[in-house]
């Protein structure tokens, strides 16, 4: 924190931009509630509208600059901060807006720690963060955040600023373990985060606990961030995770207690299954241990899970929640059941859609249960649809019903509980290892042989949206296009999913992670 312990934050002046002053200033009350504010103060500034710098409150008095950039690194470039240090506050600014509201939208699901302490999040007022560039300190540790992010390999100063020295090793602790969880169901979670190189289980103390190693410790940050005191399964095995004092592991054997992936050939040991009979019969197992336990981290859910590795959505649904949704703020004069199923059902199968009669532009929206319900939440929340700000909540229903017989009802509700356009009907589809939040970049599958860049890029111009890039695959029945904004692709994905390509063929849209 030294060297900008005695920056504060001015008022707005006429513009976005933060005037900066020293602490003495009083100024700094007006944009910042105080460690303990008023609820009527608080509730002000939280009213705040979407903005790619956040507001922090309540932080530890000894949390560093590092472990601020922490809570924002797993959703996507961290452009500036200014810690508020008298204060115990900071304001953290994201590389874009969009960025920005997924991680707001992560943590009112997930309350974020800085050493065991619960910190608050919210938007700030202010649209951009001035700050002084000559403040050498913060900004070695930005360009140490920025060096990794723009895929160069981190060097031991650049893994000290983003993982505060830690461990590429975490140690795993299961609380309230009610279903048994093997070396299987840890590599399936962690592996969203990153290449899991060992895995060693054991029991100590009457519990389950694991050593597990990534390739880089930046990895192992991300998953402690995303993980810790989560369940894998509804209400029970809760993940506690601290980093291990030990760098590397030594690995013997491959079976069921422990394994080193990147190395196949080791022995199975005494009387332990090998590692290809240990994997089959973990297939075989009715899908796998995760599809079959009621509630679980099913294949879904998993692939969310960890969606979180940036970090945007808890593991397991809330308990006891129904798969129902309330979607408000809709621009009623362009939104369809048909809208709606096609974009939330990038999250999951939608079973009903129900637009509300009294109140157009609310819907309520049933998917196929509380995880995908919850997935859809935390990845299209705040996002613009139609030119508005959509809100998505838990409902309190535990189903959509369907107009009585002989009811007209203005085509406002529709089932689609039988639609073939189902994405994870499937089990094992590879749908479920390809859930991304929305993204300015589309991913296009089931493309035609004779279609072309051209064709293409003139169906997604006509969607109503500019495009920016586009790339074929090599084998040009897959391709990535690119708008001008998330908004755009929102629409394009929801008028192009499932289009007439001719000849049968339709063309398969969802949200990519890559840019062009």
């Amino acid at each position: 924190m030294d060297g900008i312990s005695d920056v504060a934050v001015g008022v707005k002046r006429g513009s976005d931009e933060l005037s900066l002053y020293s602490s003495s200033s009083s100024a700094l009350s007006s944009i910042t509630d105080g460690s303990n504010g008023s609820e009527s103060k608080k509730l002000r500034v939280e009213e705040a509208p979407p903005s790619r710098v956040l507001h922090i409150r309540k932080l530890p008095n000894e949390a560093s600059e590092t472990e601020v950039i922490a809570l924002g690194l797993p959703f996507g470039k961290v452009t500036n901060i200014l810690t508020l240090k008298g204060k115990n506050q900071a304001f953290l600014e994201m590389g874009t807006e969009e960025t920005a509201v997924t991680m707001v939208n992560y943590y009112t699901t997930v309350t974020p720690h800085i050493r065991n302490v619960p910190v608050f999040i919210q938007y700030s007022n202010h649209k951009e963060l001035k700050t002084d560039s000559g403040n050498q300190r913060t900004q070695a540790v930005l360009q140490a955040v920025s060096a990794v992010q723009s895929g160069g390999s981190p060097s031991s100063d650049v893994q000290e600023a983003l993982a505060a020295a830690s461990s590429p090793v975490l140690r795993i602790i299961i609380d309230n373990m009610f279903y048994p969880v093997t070396l299987d169901v840890l590599q399936q979670i962690f592996s969203k985060f990153g290449t899991v190189m060992k895995i060693i289980t054991f029991t100590k103390n009457n519990q389950f606990q694991a050593l597990l190693q990534f390739s880089e410790p930046v990895n192992a940050q991300q998953a402690k961030l995303a993980l810790d005191g989560q369940n894998i399964y509804n209400s029970c095995c809760t993940l506690r995770i601290d980093f291990s004092k030990l760098v590397n592991l030594n690995v013997k054997y491959n079976n069921d207690k422990s394994r080193d992936y990147t190395r196949p050939e080791l022995p199975a040991g005494d009387g332990q299954p090998n590692l290809e009979s240990s994997i089959n019969a973990f297939n075989k197992d009715s899908g796998s241990l995760l599809g079959k336990i009621p509630g679980a981290l099913n294949p879904l859910s998993a692939a969310a899970a960890a969606a979180a590795a940036a970090g945007r959505v808890a593991l397991s649904g809330q308990n006891g929640s129904s798969g129902v949704l309330l979607v408000s703020n809709l621009n009623e004069e362009m939104v369809t059941p048909q809208s709606l199923f096609t974009l939330f059902g990038v999250y999951g199968d939608v079973q009903r859609v129900k637009i509300l009669y009294n109140k157009k532009d609310s819907a309520l929206i049933q998917m196929s249960d509380g995880n995908q319900a919850q997935l859809a939440m935390s990845h299209l929340n705040g996002q613009k649809m139609n030119g508005k700000i959509i809100r998505v909540t838990l409902s309190k229903h535990q189903t959509v019903a369907l107009p009585r017989d002989g009811l007209d009802d203005q085509g406002l509700t529709k089932d689609f509980n039988n639609s073939p356009l189902h994405r994870f009907k499937k089990p094992g589809s590879k749908n479920f290892q390809n859930i991304f939040p929305p993204s300015a970049t589309l991913h296009l599958s089931n493309v035609p042989q004779d279609v072309t860049e051209e064709d293409l890029r003139l169906l997604f111009s006509n969607a109503g949206g500019t495009v920016k890039a586009f790339k074929f695959f090599q084998d040009r029945k897959m391709a990535l296009i690119q708008m001008t904004t998330v908004e755009e692709a929102i629409q394009a994905l929801i008028d192009l999913h499932n289009y007439n390509m001719g000849g049968s063929q339709h063309l398969r849209v969802s949200f990519s992670k890559s840019t062009i």
